[in-house]
């Protein structure tokens, strides 16, 4: 059974399920025709505190904990998963700044980060290594006053769009331990974008290459120690993986939902839908499988905000488990639909195509379950 949200949980979760009625589920198929989400829309949600989620109140943002903002990220994307998953990379990238940042880019860079005035992208990923991630060839050769970067980034929510991007770049020899992570503010010379891609879901999102060609920035936009930045941005990975999986449950709830109250209106052969044994049972195991993902999704939650050992094995099975029921279910209520649930105006298909690439991001699914082998079996030979 599923621990009792608190009182304060259930307290954001109904502040947060207002926002999403009222200033996201309105405007989401406009956003997504116009390609792009409304600044004023991010920070509408930042007044919230959904800008510095992570960050500490002491430091300026909401100090909410894993537990608390799987709640936040299940709740926004029942109104749409696309603007949900903006917001968990941003915070991604916030949190970055406000654990590693140096004092100067810190001071420089949050608080215009926690009200989403300023707004962030991870740049991980590149042309020719996407699971493979620490082969990143993106180099910065560092100076005495700069780092000078060159190198492509490909796949990049926000590029072209944020103010500041998390850059992971080569600043050693091979592998991980060469990796470090550099703020590249929107607007220095040397940063480019390539075209707006032009995708199957996520469609409220810009997303394009970032190009550096000697691009330099300040040396105190270093984050922390130079070769930890792998680290870094694995140990934000596995809050982000959280984060997709509950926008995964929070997209495929809202479809079950739209299901039930089409089943409960539309007739067939003289019967309700929702008098078919075969359709009862059917959302029966829908709604079943639902509930299982929730629970194993707050168990991952629990998991890495105790800093548990195997946090990062539960996330991964949590990631696995919640996106491909998430897209499984959602994709069942759009059969439930019949010709309906293809139509926009049902909802449920721009859902299905949203949840798609929760499989694919944030490492694989199939990468979820090299790491959770891996922490099963071991890496002996």
């Amino acid at each position: 059974m599923l621990a009792a949200l608190t009182d304060d949980q259930r307290a954001l979760q109904a502040a947060t399920a207002a926002f999403a009625e009222n200033r996201i589920a309105p405007f989401a198929r406009t956003w997504e025709r116009a390609g792009t989400i409304p600044r004023a829309a991010l920070q509408e949600a930042a007044e919230l505190g959904f800008g510095g989620m992570y960050v500490p109140e002491a430091m300026g943002g909401a100090g909410l904990s894993r537990c608390d903002a799987v709640i936040v990220f299940e709740t926004l994307a029942m109104a749409c998963p696309s603007f949900a998953a903006f917001l968990s990379i941003h915070n991604m990238c916030t949190t970055m700044v406000a654990r590693h940042a140096s004092a100067s880019a810190r001071d420089r860079f949050l608080p215009g980060l926690i009200a989403m005035q300023t707004v962030a992208s991870y740049c991980l990923t590149e042309p020719s290594c996407g699971s493979d991630a620490a082969a990143l060839q993106t180099k910065a050769v560092a100076s005495a006053e700069f780092y000078a970067l060159t190198g492509t980034k490909s796949f990049i929510s926000g590029g072209g769009y944020a103010d500041l991007y998390v850059v992971m770049c080569r600043t050693g020899g091979s592998g991980a331990g060469g990796v470090s992570a550099i703020l590249v503010p929107n607007g220095t010379p040397g940063l480019s974008f390539g075209a707006q891609e032009d995708k199957m879901g996520w469609r409220a999102q810009p997303t394009a290459q970032v190009f550096f060609d000697d691009c330099r920035v300040r040396s105190d936009n270093l984050l922390g120690v130079p070769g930890q930045g792998f680290g870094y941005a694995m140990r934000g990975l596995d809050g982000g993986r959280l984060n997709i999986a509950a926008c995964s449950l929070g997209g495929a709830e809202q479809c079950l939902q739209i299901a039930l109250g089409y089943m409960a209106e539309r007739r067939a052969f003289g019967r309700r839908l929702d008098q078919f044994d075969a359709l009862r049972f059917r959302v029966a195991d829908m709604a079943t499988d639902l509930q299982a993902a929730r629970a194993l999704l707050r168990q991952a939650a629990q998991a890495l905000d105790a800093d548990h050992p195997d946090a990062t094995m539960q996330v991964a099975m949590a990631k696995r488990f919640v996106t491909d029921t998430g897209f499984s279910v959602a994709n069942d209520a759009l059969q439930l639909l019949g010709g309906y649930g293809y139509l926009a105006d049902y909802g449920i298909e721009k859902i299905v195509r949203d949840l798609r690439v929760h499989q694919i991001l944030e490492g694989t699914n199939e990468i979820m379950r090299v790491i959770i082998a891996r922490d099963l079996i071991g890496t002996r030979p």
